[in-house]
Formats: C-alpha cells, structure tokens, sequence
C-alpha cells in the first residue's frame, strides 16, 4: 500500500488515496489525478505529494528479567552461543586497566566529595531569572529605591569636578567607538561597546590631577566570585566570571546612614506566589562552601568599586534590560556578601560598617547605573534590617550614530554621523566614578 497526498483541493483537508502495488491500479490513478487537476471547480492542480508507507518488523518489547531466591538461572554464557530455551546471560560491566582519556567516566554525583544533601541554587553569568528584578530584590532581601543618590549625583554637577571640554570629548570617544575603531558600517557590539566603556573611564580618569586618590585604583578583567548565603530554607550562590571590576584601596562610604537603615525593618519583601523564588536558577547537590572574592589575602586594591557589564550580540549571552539590572544587582551584592564575610565571618549579622558596590551597564547606547549597600548578612528571615538598591534604568547617552543617513520616501530621517547627544547620563557615569574619591 502506498498513500497519495493531492494538494490545491479547494476543501482545507487534503485528498488521500490508497491505492494498491500493480500496473493497473497505478495507472487508473494517473487518469484519476489527472481529471482532478484539470477539472475539480475548474481549477487546475500542478502538484501531488507521494509518500510511500512501509510497515517495519516489529519492536520487540524488553522482557523483565525475574529473580527467584533459591533458583539458579540457566544460561548459555558456557556455550560462549545463543542457544533456544536458555536464559540471556548477564555480564558484569568490562572496566578498563588503564586511564584512556577519550572514553573517560566521571563517578556518580553521590560518589564525589563535594556532594550535599540540601540543594544548591547558583546564578552565574548566564542565568535569566523570569521575575527580573523583584526576584533579585527577594533574593538578596534588598530595598529597592528609584534614582540615584542625591549627594551622588551633586559630585558631576560641581563645575570643579568637570572635565576641560567635557561634551565635546565625550562625542569624541562615542565617534571612535562607532566609526573611528572599524571600517564596518555597521560595527558590532562586541567591538564598539568596549572601546566605548574604556575611553569614558579614560576621560573620567584625567581628573587624577584635582583628585589624587583616583590613581588608587586598577581595573581587573576575568576574575572569579563566590558567594553563599541561606535563605529560608534554601541555599544560594552567586558564582563565575562577571564584567569588568573597578578595585579601590580604600572602600566606599556608606549612603544610606543608620537611621534610615534601621527604618528598613518595616520595609514588607515583595513575592510573586505562586512562581517560586528558584526559577531559572541552576539547581546542583555538588557544589563549594564557599566565599571568594576572587583576589588574595594582601591584594593592594581589595576593595570593590565598580562593576562593568557590556551587552554582545551572541544570543545566548543577550539579556533583556530587566534581566540585565537583575544581573546586576546579583553580582554586586555576591561581590558585597564575599567582602563582609572575609571582613565579618560567617556569622550572620547586621554589619556596624555597610559594604558598598557599584555597577553599571551598557549596550553602547542605553545605560544602567545601580549603587548597592549591603547592611546585613542575616539573609535567612524576610524580618529584621534590608539591603538598599538605587536603581537608575535606561538612560541614553546618544540617539543615533549612523555611518550613512537613514533616507525613508526620499526624506532623510536620521542623518549621518552622531546626533540626539544626551549630556545628563555621562555626568551619572563621572558621578559614580568620583564616589569615594571626592
């Protein structure tokens, strides 16, 4: 038997016929496919489908083996052949005498030394959480406080803390970044956006001059974190590679001062039952116990100012902006938890002298800033004193950048070269740069 599938049939189900193997039968449905080409609803049909259905031998279906205490099973393992009315013999698995690396098994996840009983719940530089930020906020049991600091943002706005020329050399560093650096017309983000983020630090760096302890720095690249808390009943870790770090000697001041850290006890958690907290988090029992910060003991500049994220246009690696700000948030307070604890200890505590991280975000174009201050370590309740995120999102630093004007019914719409310059978000970039140093 063979199935005949005639498409263009006016009905939205398509024709099937069976017909049978034979000359005869293959030619009347020749006739038959053709008179319904030519003359179904005086419309003419051009093509028709075959598939050829063959039925295959059956699947054997694999049979329990039962044992019987007391009852020997009779093989033919001695006869070294299959031979009818004896059992199928079981052999043990062959193992090797000698290490071959192309054919090498790892032992079980019960069998390795770093194995746990309660799970273990990592966000690494991959992860997309669903919920965003208020799963980051829950997580890290943070506050979360629209804009900037205040005080912060006055540093950019004194004219004794502004760079010679400031908007034009920053026009300057978008230029190279978008049209000096490459020859493409449409450069990548992989290539403009670290050029870009390098020559804003470099022009933030120039004030060295007025404020000599902005030379206490250095920018560290490829470094690991690791940080483990308990929440509820949970355990969680913030582990991996991250961005680009702005390591200080000395550790940034606290922005929020005691009063308004302790008024953070009324502060209610938000939830979002019934989607559970872990979503989207890797979920392993081998794992670490441990908190690093990525440096070792006596490293000069130990101190975490600034974190650095770039967006790449590999789409695995792309994170939406709410993703992008959860990501931010969650690498900021695990390098903060791995600071207190080396600091502090283990033990769970509200810190006398909060620790506080930066970080900032960029996809060549669209900023995101975020300041966290990390006030306590008893993460376990959802009661008792919170951490503070300042969040300021989406801010543009320019509107276009094209090698080419964008030309649309003959009308230029966007022309060539850098237009839609926004002076406002480099001053929250220097701003957040001078933090500590002024």
């Amino acid at each position: 038997m063979f199935k005949v599938v005639l498409h263009g049939v006016r009905s939205n189900e398509p024709m099937l016929l069976a017909v049978q193997k034979g000359n005869a039968s293959r030619s009347a449905f020749l006739k038959y496919s053709h008179r319904r080409r030519c003359d179904v609803g005086g419309r003419r049909f051009f093509s028709a489908t075959w598939s050829l259905f063959g039925r295959g031998p059956p699947s054997r279906k694999e049979k329990k083996t039962v044992d019987i205490p007391g009852l020997e099973r009779v093989t033919y393992a001695d006869r070294m052949h299959f031979v009818p009315g004896l059992a199928k013999p079981i052999f043990p698995e062959w193992q090797r005498d000698w290490h071959d690396p192309h054919h090498y098994r790892g032992p079980d996840n019960e069998e390795m030394k770093l194995h746990k009983e309660n799970p273990c719940y990592i966000f690494n530089q991959r992860t997309k959480i669903l919920e965003g930020v208020r799963q980051a906020l829950w997580l890290t049991k943070s506050k979360l406080i629209q804009g900037l600091p205040e005080h912060i943002l006055s540093l950019a706005e004194d004219p004794a803390n502004q760079i010679e020329d400031q908007d034009e050399r920053v026009q300057q560093a978008i230029r190279h970044s978008r049209f000096w650096d490459t020859t493409a017309l449409r450069p990548k983000r992989d290539r403009f956006c670290p050029v870009l983020l390098r020559d804003l630090l470099h022009l933030c760096g120039t004030l060295q001059v007025k404020h000599t302890s902005l030379s206490k720095r250095i920018l560290a690249e490829n470094y690991g974190v690791a940080a483990l808390w308990n929440r509820e009943s949970d355990v969680f870790q913030v582990r991996g590679l991250n961005g680009m770090l702005l390591n200080s000697m000395t550790p940034l001041p606290a922005v929020a001062q005691s009063g308004e850290v302790l008024a953070t006890e009324n502060h209610t958690l938000e939830t979002f039952y019934p989607i559970s907290p872990t979503i989207d988090l890797q979920c392993t029992y081998v794992y670490d116990q441990k908190n690093d910060t990525g440096f070792r003991d006596g490293y000069p500049y130990p101190h975490t100012h600034t974190l650095f994220f770039t967006e790449t246009e590999d789409s695995a690696a792309k994170f939406k902006p709410e993703q992008l700000r959860a990501k931010m948030i969650m690498f900021a307070f695990g390098n903060a938890l791995a600071r207190a604890k080396s600091l502090y200890g283990e033990h769970p505590q509200v810190l006398e002298h909060p620790v506080v991280v930066q970080s900032i975000a960029t996809d060549g174009r669209l900023f995101q800033f975020i300041v966290l201050q990390l006030n306590t370590t008893d993460l376990g309740p959802d009661t008792g004193v919170k951490n503070l995120v300042w969040m300021d999102q989406d801010q543009l630093l320019y509107d276009y950048a094209k090698c080419r004007p964008l030309i649309k019914k003959k009308v230029v719409t966007v022309p060539a070269g850098l237009s839609g310059y926004q002076p406002e978000t480099f001053k929250k970039f220097l701003a957040l740069h001078l933090h500590g140093a002024v």
